[in-house]
């Protein structure tokens, strides 16, 4: 007789660690926890635990400080890989009309100290590169750069935050900026991991929207080149996200087919010249029609699922099959349910029937 095959264990709790170390009377506390990432933004933690002790240490369990204080690094692993690693940056409590008292701990990652640090500066003859090598070595961490657009005479920072400035150069450039640990990455995409995902699988719940309604069949972006004394202009369309497509229909081209030609224009850009016009013209279009299908679901946890992953999604039938792109991932943890993920995604094509 045939042996039967191997079972596959997941455990459904994470493993926290706190200082440094792991701490299992933390873990055996856990009660609620969501950890919430996107694309442009920072990772950030809520993790929630039973404050209320027994016989070896009667009363309150939490309040000590010990383990749980600002500035403590947090991180939560499953099955040996990273969901988040941040930093304690707000204590809470709850007291319930009859129940225990709880305490939770909020944690945000590195770009933490990038968004609380405001400045009015600028680059000279700097790259989006330069910018980000800079501000990392103002914050103490490693930068880790793949870029290689333009040098511009002047990046003007004016009284932004420098995960403000930096966001917005790297939009501009359609290109990405995020933190790992302490390694701040900026980069033309994010790493491609592909994570396979089936509908009343491992997929649980999902819900999709093909809208033109921000779509455009063309982009424009104008400004003026002082030193050649002439207009810098550039004009993107659907070439633009040629290679994302597929065997998927644009939204530009199912735009153009049946609602007619939809062109935006770009004036306030302060171009320069035309490379400028060029390469804010065509992120700006990828921008909008990677927007055309956006999906929200619910995905049993792994560690790959995480902002800028390829999500292959399958058991949605021929017009949302197919390839997408997570752009918010936030997952779940509490008693009831175990760990579960809630994600957004995107792609800019729609199936063909």
């Amino acid at each position: 007789m045939a042996s039967a095959p191997a079972l596959l264990l997941r455990s459904a709790r994470p493993v926290l660690e706190i200082g440094g170390e792991r701490r299992p009377l933390v873990e055996a506390a856990l009660l609620t926890m969501e950890i919430a990432d996107r694309v442009e933004g920072m990772a950030r933690a809520e993790i929630v635990l039973g404050n209320w002790g027994g016989a070896d240490r009667p009363g309150f369990q939490h309040f000590d400080r010990e383990v749980i204080d600002f500035g403590k690094p947090v991180k939560v692993t499953l099955a040996g890989e990273t969901l988040f690693d941040g930093r304690i940056s707000a204590i809470t409590a709850d007291y319930p009309d009859g129940g225990p008292p709880s305490v939770g701990l909020l944690a945000e990652d590195r770009l933490q100290d990038l968004r609380m640090t405001r400045r009015t500066r600028s680059f000279a003859d700097a790259s989006l590169a330069d910018a980000v090598r800079r501000i990392a070595g103002d914050h103490g961490l490693e930068p880790q750069v793949d870029l290689d657009g333009p040098t511009a005479p002047i990046l003007a920072q004016v009284n932004q935050s420098d995960l403000a400035f930096l966001f917005d150069c790297a939009r501009r450039e359609d290109a990405h900026v995020w933190v790992e640990g302490t390694t701040l990455h900026a980069a033309a995409a994010r790493p491609d991991e592909k994570v396979e995902l089936r509908w009343a699988g491992t997929l649980r719940e999902f819900h999709v929207t093909a809208d033109l309604a921000d779509q455009r069949t063309a982009v424009v972006a104008a400004g003026w080149d002082v030193a050649a004394k002439e207009t810098a202009r550039n004009r993107a369309d659907a070439g633009s996200i040629g290679n994302e497509l597929g065997d998927t229909d644009s939204g530009a081209a199912i735009l153009q087919q049946t609602l007619g030609e939809r062109t935006d224009a770009i004036v306030h850009g302060v171009l320069r010249n035309a490379q400028e016009a060029r390469a804010l013209a065509e992120a700006s279009f990828r921008y909008a029609a990677r927007r055309f299908v956006t999906g929200e679901g619910i995905a049993e946890t792994s560690a790959g699922l995480r902002v800028g992953a390829t999500l292959a999604l399958s058991g949605l039938g021929p017009l949302f099959d197919g390839d997408y792109r997570a752009t918010q991932v936030t997952h779940r943890f509490d008693l009831a349910d175990g760990l579960r993920t809630k994600f957004g995604c995107e792609r800019p094509g729609i199936g063909r029937p």
